[in-house]
């Protein structure tokens, strides 16, 4: 019997480090949700993943509770328009990083159920192609507009 449990144990745990997997590599820096505008049907979350491990992971998917649809995007220049598109995985290499930020790769977060206010965390979980996963808090902040350039006076030069 004592035999068995132990077999059991050392099965169970082998199993619960299977599904650890990538997802143990991975750090998670800077998580947020870009405030969506009133009535607006869909945001943008970005962070940066860093990738500690020696062999390279994917993402294949993202999923959230304050989204009915959640995909993984990137933005792509086409015909000189910018246009979103869902991407099958966000690839990131060993030892590097994947960063997603507006313009560029990104969660897309599809149909909210419901509106969404600044200071809002919104647990997001990343789930690598290995099967295992990371949950990752993403606080809601409103975008920031870029400066406005000044003007500089070159006559000087």
């Amino acid at each position: 019997m004592m035999k068995k449990l132990s077999l059991l144990a050392s099965a169970l745990m082998l199993s619960a480090g299977a599904l650890a997997g990538s997802a143990d590599q991975i750090t998670v820096h800077e998580p947020y949700v870009r405030l969506a505008p009133p009535n607006a049907p869909a945001t943008g979350a970005f962070m940066v993943i860093r990738n500690g491990g020696n062999a390279d992971v994917k993402i294949v998917k993202a999923a959230n509770p304050a989204s009915k649809v959640t995909e993984l995007h990137t933005h792509l220049n086409e015909g000189g328009v910018m246009k979103m598109r869902p991407v099958p995985d966000i690839p990131i290499k060993a030892g590097g990083e994947a960063v997603l930020k507006p313009g560029s790769l990104h969660v897309m977060m599809i149909d909210l159920k419901a509106p969404m206010k600044e200071g809002d965390v919104v647990p997001i979980t990343l789930t690598f192609e290995d099967g295992s996963s990371k949950q990752v808090d993403a606080k809601v902040v409103r975008p920031v507009a870029a400066p406005m350039a000044m003007p500089m006076d070159h006559s000087k030069h």
